[in-house]
């Protein structure tokens, strides 16, 4: 082990191997707390058939959640930078498993929404630290890297619906939760153990004209100060809504169609629609955040998220149409998530390509709190559900999905390009007269 110049603890060194090593590890470790978002619907209605506390009431929990997972990542960022992967990434393990056995336990809304914050620092600290070291090991192939390492916190949920499903159906929603919270947090605790920082910077292989990256490390101060950044986090917050409120509300928006039950049969598979439609969801949605990352490698950020911004709201379009119709229902919410999901590589990617890899962890986690200000909406789409129906909530979120598609190429475009051609131009003159002076 030595020390990295940033800080961490821990190193490894440049084998091209061990970089894939490194990203395999951090993909399984997303796995492992994917369930505490992707999975959560399965326990709404059965933890208020069980307490009677109201959807509105538990569905607060998922937002506080979620709030806690992303705007604590730049504080846990801090802390990997400082002390290295491991240590966080361990911390993580052991918040996940006892989020899960609160969970289990919460006999009151005060201690599920307590399990909800220690979730949320567990789940955050595993999130942030898997994607910034992704983003650092692979600087060549930010939109893969990262898409790959979110496929894991996308598709994680897939293998353990059925599962979680049938245990909360023969043992009980409190059994499946101290079931799969132990051993969720036992497979991160090990992992990161073996998680490990490059020893070195590794640059891009070549320049790309429709992939603009910096060539300048900007602390976070003065990614704060800069007017993409905002834009950027604007458009996240737009489509992270959509995403966040469906997720969450998928079981009871089925169950309010009437279809949660029905049976749909596709490619020979049969099940009921709900469940399907779940397993489907996390499927393409694994799939899509290394798709359109590397997608985006290719024909660029902004171009790549005018197409699933677009392909979303269409989506969500068709299930405030169709919805009631259970095939429909399961292909629409699945296509719509296998689009979603590329949020989560495509914004981190254009953040390292716009503000450079060293802060990378840092400067990724302060824009990825913007889920968790997306995450306040989730309450509100139970609120607007029981006055003016789900129509008014799908409408919603195609507008906003519309809208960000259009802001993705007309407003963060020309802002990433300007500020990176603006930053770069001005150290080159301050570089040229630094030395003219000193040959002078």
């Amino acid at each position: 082990m030595i020390s990295s110049p940033d800080g961490a603890v821990t190193a490894a060194p440049l084998r091209t191997g061990f970089r894939w090593l490194q990203l395999g590890m951090g993909i399984v470790c997303m796995a492992m707390i994917a369930n505490l978002q992707y999975g959560w619907t399965l326990f709404v209605d059965p933890i208020d058939a069980a307490h009677h506390w109201g959807r509105t009431a538990i569905q607060l929990a998922f937002t506080i959640f979620v709030v806690t997972e992303t705007w604590l990542v730049p504080v846990e960022a801090w802390f990997v930078d400082k002390y290295g992967p491991r240590i966080v990434i361990m911390f993580g393990g052991v918040m996940i498993a006892l989020s899960w056995i609160l969970n289990a336990s919460a006999d009151s809304l005060t201690l599920l929404y307590a399990a909800a914050i220690v979730g949320g620092m567990g789940a955050g600290a595993v999130y942030g630290t898997c994607v910034g070291n992704a983003l650092k090991w692979f600087p060549d192939r930010r939109g893969l890297a990262a898409g790959a390492t979110a496929a894991g916190f996308g598709a994680g949920a897939a293998i353990t619906i059925v599962p979680i499903a049938s245990m909360i159906a023969s043992s009980g929603y409190q059994h499946a939760f101290l079931t799969f919270g132990i051993a969720q947090g036992l497979v991160v605790f090990v992992l990161a153990f073996f998680i490990q920082p490059p020893r070195l910077s590794i640059p891009p292989k070549k320049k790309q004209l429709n992939l603009p990256q910096t060539r300048i490390d900007f602390t976070p101060p003065q990614v704060l100060r800069s007017p993409v950044f905002w834009a950027m986090y604007l458009v996240f917050v737009m489509v992270a809504s959509g995403g966040l409120i469906t997720a969450a509300q998928i079981a009871p928006i089925a169950h309010d169609f009437g279809i949660a039950d029905t049976p749909v049969t596709l490619a020979g598979f049969q099940m009921a629609a709900l469940t399907f439609a779940i397993s489907l969801d996390r499927i393409f949605d694994g799939f899509g955040r290394p798709f359109f990352g590397w997608v985006s490698d290719t024909i660029g950020r902004e171009p790549t998220m005018f197409v699933a911004f677009g392909t979303a709201a269409l989506m969500l379009l068709t299930l405030s149409a169709y919805g009631r119709v259970p095939v429909v229902f399961v292909l629409a919410t699945a296509m719509y998530f296998g689009v979603f999901g590329e949020i989560y590589s495509l914004f981190p990617a254009t953040c390292g390509d716009t503000f450079g890899a060293k802060f990378a962890t840092t400067n990724n986690g302060m824009l990825y709190t913007a889920k968790g200000t997306a995450s306040l909406l989730v309450p509100l789409a139970s609120v607007i559900s029981t006055a003016y129906g789900w129509k008014a909530v799908f409408v919603l979120a195609v507008a906003l999905n519309a809208m960000a598609a259009l802001m993705a190429l007309l407003v963060i475009k020309p802002l990433r390009r300007a500020f990176i051609h603006d930053q770069e131009a001005e150290r080159t003159d301050k570089a040229t007269g630094t030395a003219k002076t000193e040959a002078a």
